[in-house]
């Protein structure tokens, strides 16, 4: 495997965007696109990235803006922009996608998202999904609902009297308060990332993992997963799809089954859903991480077709 790392414009505001690039040793059969969640970065998936390139194929990541390497200054942190966040962090990825086809020419080009990425993505492949081999969705999430549009109000007021940029702990309780609940008595604050201790303490001796993100960044994410209900019927129906959740991941868990009727309903023809039992939010880094990764390769391979390319 050879790893590269480099800065990508964003046409939006110009923002420098950091990319991981991970290639085979031989002749890519195809290339995956990344997309990590909140609170982390790119140089996290390494081991799957190994995976990927054993199989064949290259993989593409960049962090995403108010993450990692993208955003080095303090007040970028957890910060999305200052107008159409979430907009904007949906059309980097499709930045960073072109950048891809065209280092890669005539590749079929798949995505995987996790997390934030998961619900960035659902969105993406509803504008240029039709460009795409597929699409793998781990650790999404489901119809927030009333609570949804409330914490949406919520994050947009505190952002008129704080400010966007104002770090909000009162969001980041709201949002995260309850996911370690199930599995008291915890060790961390974070046991509901993972059953495998050393993977969570990897996270948390991170310091650019689990930071406390903005008021801003919560108005412009909530406002996008609020809206991902009504985005399935946009999804092209010749797009195959593939959702993956652990059954005990606060963030989907068994609710990812209603999530992937939504596809199914609005006529998508290729719609694979697997639940792991016991699973947490973080599946390539849980006590199943092997199983899953051979899943989503044994995924990809069974979609490795001209299109997309």
């Amino acid at each position: 495997m050879r790893s590269e790392t480099t800065t990508i414009t964003s046409p939006q505001d110009g923002l420098p965007l950091f990319v991981r690039t991970w290639q085979p040793d031989g002749e890519a059969k195809g290339v995956v696109q990344m997309a990590h969640g909140m609170a982390e970065h790119s140089g996290r998936y390494e081991r799957f990235a190994q995976a990927l390139t054993d199989a064949g194929y290259a993989a593409w990541m960049h962090d995403h803006r108010g993450h990692g390497e993208t955003s080095t200054e303090q007040e970028d942190r957890g910060y999305y922009a200052d107008d159409h966040g979430w907009d904007t962090a949906v059309d980097d990825m499709h930045t960073v996608a072109q950048a891809a086809r065209e280092a890669h020419p005539g590749l079929p080009l798949f995505f995987f998202g996790h997390s934030m990425g998961s619900l960035l993505g659902r969105d993406y492949v509803t504008r240029y999904g039709h460009d795409l081999a597929g699409a793998v969705f781990s650790g999404t999430g489901g119809d927030q609902g009333l609570l949804g549009r409330v914490g949406e109000l919520v994050a947009r007021a505190e952002s008129r009297v704080r400010g966007r940029r104002a770090t909000s702990r009162l969001m980041n309780s709201l949002t995260f308060g309850s996911f370690n609940k199930a599995f008291t008595p915890a060790r961390t604050d974070f046991d509901w990332l993972s059953r495998d201790p050393d993977e969570v303490q990897r996270y948390i001796d991170d310091e650019r993992c689990g930071e406390v993100f903005t008021a801003g960044f919560f108005a412009d994410l909530l406002g996008g997963v609020n809206s991902l209900p009504a985005l399935a019927g946009r999804t092209p129906v010749d797009l195959p799809v593939f959702f993956l959740s652990g059954s005990q991941d606060p963030v989907g868990g068994e609710a990812v089954r209603k999530v992937a009727g939504w596809y199914r309903d609005a006529g998508v023809r290729d719609v694979t859903l697997e639940i792991y039992p016991e699973g947490r939010h973080e599946l390539l880094n849980d006590t199943v991480r092997d199983e899953v990764t051979e899943r989503i390769i044994g995924w990809l391979d069974e979609h490795l077709t001209t299109k997309g390319a």
